[in-house]
């Protein structure tokens, strides 16, 4: 079983900066930080209302770092012309609500006419597209079908059941992931299938651990255990715990 690449979204970093209105803690630095400390990838999420990354975040990440950079964005006009201009390695579409305080869930990829136009758009200037979904098998066959290079698994509901320390639902919600990931590999042996949302150093080894899975994403945790241990620190911690 090959361990998943780690990717790193730094947007944290950017609410932080934008509580007090200045240019400090910078997310580019931050992102760089992530590198060295070993990060396969970066991932950053511009979002519609500009809460934490910001345009010009997106410009200079892409000039600063070495590692593959995940622009998440909505499925909107003005995020397609962003991305085509910066070129990112890759593009996550996922759903955007703006009074969620994060990614309540998965993109509706069944129901949303839009989404083959907006992906080849993507794909015809050499960006690599992912959806970020439900661990659902409907939802899969659609993102095959509509030819992405990758899905990420949603694992948000795992998440808040080991909130909730209910071992039953826990096991219920991994269950549900893995069989997300066997279905999609049985469905094409070649396709990447990621992960991510809520995941950090105590319950993401059986995440990591399963077999088949590519990349997690994973932020929010990594950039709170940093302000304990350091950005460096957190980076390796949370690898650290992919076999823990």
């Amino acid at each position: 079983m090959k361990t998943p690449r780690l990717g790193v979204n730094i947007d944290h970093i950017a609410t932080l900066r934008n509580a007090r209105g200045v240019d400090y803690p910078c997310p580019v630095k931050g992102a760089v930080v992530c590198e060295q400390a070993g990060a396969d990838g970066i991932t950053l999420h511009l979002r519609e209302d500009r809460r934490h990354i910001k345009d010009a975040d997106v410009y200079a990440m892409k000039k600063a770092i070495g590692i593959p950079m995940n622009l998440e964005m909505a499925v909107t006009d003005e995020m397609l012309a962003i991305a085509r201009d910066v070129r990112p390695q890759w593009a996550c579409l996922v759903p955007e609500k703006r009074q969620e305080v994060t990614t309540e869930g998965g993109l509706d990829v069944i129901n949303n006419d839009k989404l083959p136009s907006f992906i080849k758009d993507l794909q015809n200037v050499g960006i690599k597209v992912s959806l970020f979904i439900d661990p659902d098998t409907a939802q899969i066959d659609r993102a095959i079908e509509l030819g992405v290079d990758a899905i990420e698994i949603h694992t948000g509901a795992y998440a808040e059941r080991c909130l909730e320390n209910n071992q039953d639902k826990i096991t219920h919600e991994l269950d549900r992931v893995k069989m997300a990931v066997a279905f999609a590999l049985s469905k094409h042996p070649s396709f990447l299938v990621n992960a991510g949302h809520g995941l950090t150093v105590d319950n993401v080894a059986p995440i990591a651990q399963i077999d088949g899975i590519h990349e997690l994403n994973i932020g929010h945790s990594i950039i709170a255990d940093s302000v304990f241990v350091g950005l460096d620190k957190a980076v390796k911690n949370m690898r650290q715990a992919f076999s823990d």
